[in-house]
């Protein structure tokens, strides 16, 4: 009995099928209409692109250094051994001191002025590395 109500069920659906015409198809002409602007799309739709690509980049550059931020006591104290070293070295070329000398954790600056030629001496102080700068041509207050 199921067999029979299977049949006519199935019967059933192709006869609605073939009396309603078939389902019409109708075909156009394909075109191709690109999206990346590299190849002839829309130009606004570029960014769009290129944020979608860097959302799914999951590549690391194994080249780039690890960014480690600066605290604000970081920056403060290296501003304001910029700060001692520049006066260090203005008051030496404007003959208020013959010779100075700074030190840090990291390194240890020594000025002098050798007859009008500044001389600064740079050292590492974890590496022992001595860098010497020495600029001419400096009058009192030249500097």
């Amino acid at each position: 009995m199921h067999n029979k109500i299977r049949c006519r069920t199935a019967a059933w659906v192709v006869a609605s099928f073939l009396g309603s015409g078939g389902l019409a198809a109708q075909a156009g002409e394909l075109v191709y209409e690109p999206l990346n602007p590299s190849f002839g799309g829309d130009p606004f739709v570029g960014s769009y692109l290129l944020n979608k690509a860097q959302a799914q980049d999951t590549n690391t550059n194994p080249d780039a250094r690890d960014f480690d931020p600066t605290s604000p006591t970081e920056r403060l104290v290296q501003s304001l051994e910029s700060r001692m070293i520049s006066q260090l070295i203005s008051d030496v070329s404007a003959g208020e001191l013959s010779e100075g000398s700074f030190t840090s954790n990291d390194f240890g600056v020594v000025v002098r002025d050798d007859g009008g030629q500044l001389t600064i001496d740079v050292t590492d102080r974890v590496t022992g590395d001595v860098t010497t700068i020495n600029v001419g041509g400096l009058g009192v207050g030249d500097f």
